[in-house]
């Protein structure tokens, strides 16, 4: 059985293009970074309901030591896996906040 060499191009083009738009994504969204992200509002719908707030009552439990944070160290406001598209005080709080484990 004899190849069809469009068939052959087509599919060729097919995966490269796949692959350049799955790698491209990623370096998009490695780019973005937190500053580029809005605020989360401590009236936004999600956040009332996890009772988040910009300051935590507590000083030993806040965002910058919560499992869910995202982004690095030192930040003032950061991603978090709860809030995507969105960023969170780091000395924020909510109810879910899990403990980092300890190294």
């Amino acid at each position: 059985m004899k190849s069809n060499p469009t068939r052959r191009r087509f599919l060729k083009l097919s995966i490269g293009g796949l692959i350049g738009v799955t790698l491209g994504g990623k370096q998009l969204i490695k780019s973005a970074s937190a500053a580029d992200l809005p605020h989360l509002a401590e009236d936004d719908a999600q956040a009332a309901a996890l009772k988040y707030v910009h300051a935590s009552p507590d000083s030993e439990k806040h965002c910058a030591n919560c499992a869910l944070i995202q982004g690095a160290d030192g930040e003032e406001w950061r991603p978090c896996a709860l809030f995507p598209g969105k960023v969170v005080n780091a000395n924020g709080w909510c109810s879910a906040y899990a403990p980092k484990p300890s190294s």
